[in-house]
């Protein structure tokens, strides 16, 4: 019997089209014959679809056309199991539309892959592919990371941190990091990827410009200094914090001063895959050697399983090799990295549902009740609580 599994894709976000991209892709290399796929498209508004027509990359070149051949649905725990079911009821005939004995997110960005999602499917009680929901926030989260990453002896730059509620004294901010950093400097939203709302500025007012240009994208903000002669490096873990291994290592090429949106994703369907890129990239073996251990050793300290990406700069000025972000759900779920080192997309995915199902395993064994027959023990617990009890 084939085993259900929810391709979960879309969602609020800015990086909404880029996973429908992965996800479109991902679906396209996974075994049909072991698996029963059943895509689960979110909308912008977070609304559940599901249907055939979700296969197709051309279908959303006009969704509400596309959402006219699919039906609308949500996800429900009946009889110990999970089921997708019709949201809009049928008053005849059955609203069942299947069975999910496993969750895969292919989710990019604020809302998704920032374990706001990743705790529903927990809620649900079904395994999910990918990280779970502290190292989805605190990979989401640029600052955390940092601070976390920078306790731990892992090396990253420096930051300031703004929030939208410091807009109204922005020049006050500019003040701040001028006495912390010399330009230039690399402003960018705190919770965001692909590159969306980054932007370098070379002195005050185009600092400024960039401070506003990322609080559209989020209320929370940082400022690092910006390494002027850079070297850009990804390298892709899979894994769990039991074990894991990284790929090969990449070198991007971006046409301006900061990989863009545009450079990553505009100019095909292919999402990450097309980015024009270096591999193996054009580094030394020591250079290779270390950031392919530390990529493993962050993502173990860290607690992610399933695939990751975790980009570093080096500063080609001192050799350093800094930590920038990791990803915990990378476009196109990294397997380019992968299938240089000669791992099929089929076979990373399959690894990569494997380690889900083990984590859920694990998490069986855990006593997450503890029975005590309290309510039965009479006493006044009412609306007033503890003040009103004899306790």
């Amino acid at each position: 019997m084939k085993i259900n599994m929810a391709v979960i894709f879309g969602g609020k976000s800015v990086e909404h089209e880029v996973s429908v991209i992965s996800a479109v892709q991902a679906m396209a290399s996974m075994n049909k014959e072991k698996y029963n796929i059943i895509p689960v498209y979110m909308t912008k508004q977070n609304e559940f679809w599901t249907g055939e027509k979700l296969f197709d990359i051309n279908s959303f070149k006009d969704i509400p056309e596309m959402l006219k051949e699919c039906t609308s649905c949500v996800f429900v725990r009946s009889e110990g199991k999970v089921q997708l079911i019709r949201q809009k009821m049928k008053k005849f005939g059955s609203n069942h539309i299947s069975d999910v004995d496993i969750a895969f997110p292919i989710v990019h960005g604020t809302n998704v892959e920032d374990g706001a999602l990743q705790g529903y499917l927990q809620t649900l009680d079904i395994p999910y592919v990918g990280c779970d929901v502290l190292s989805s926030a605190v990979g989401m989260d640029k600052f955390v990371m940092k601070i976390l990453l920078k306790d731990a002896g892992f090396p990253v730059l420096d930051c300031c941190r703004f929030s939208s509620f410091e807009t109204d004294r922005i020049e006050e901010c500019a003040d701040k990091v001028e006495s912390k950093f010399s330009y230039p400097v690399i402003v960018k939203p705190i919770n965001l990827g692909s590159s969306v709302g980054i932007s370098k500025a070379h002195d005050r007012q185009s600092l400024i410009d960039s401070m506003d240009n990322a609080f559209e994208f989020s209320d929370r903000i940082l400022v690092e200094p910006a390494v002027v002669h850079l070297k850009e490096i990804n390298c892709s873990v899979v894994g769990d914090s039991e074990s894991a291994e990284a790929s090969v290592c990449e070198q991007p090429v971006q046409q301006d001063e900061i990989l863009s949106y545009k450079d990553k994703y505009v100019g095909g369907s292919k999402g990450m895959a097309s980015l024009k890129r270096k591999i193996p990239a054009d580094i030394t073996k020591e250079q290779e050697e270390f950031i392919r251990k530390t990529a493993v050793e962050a993502f173990r300290y860290l607690g992610c399983g399933g695939v990751t990406r975790i980009d570093f700069m080096i500063d080609m000025d001192t050799d350093k090799v800094y930590i920038n972000e990791i990803n915990t759900i990378p476009g196109s779920l990294a397997f380019y990295l992968w299938e240089a080192k000669g791992v099929k997309y089929s076979e990373l995915l399959e690894r990569m549902i494997q380690l889900s199902l083990k984590r859920y395993r694990m998490s069986e064994k855990i006593n997450y009740s503890f029975d005590t027959n309290i309510l039965a023990m009479g006493g006044s617990f009412g609306a007033k609580g503890s003040k009103g009890s004899k306790m």
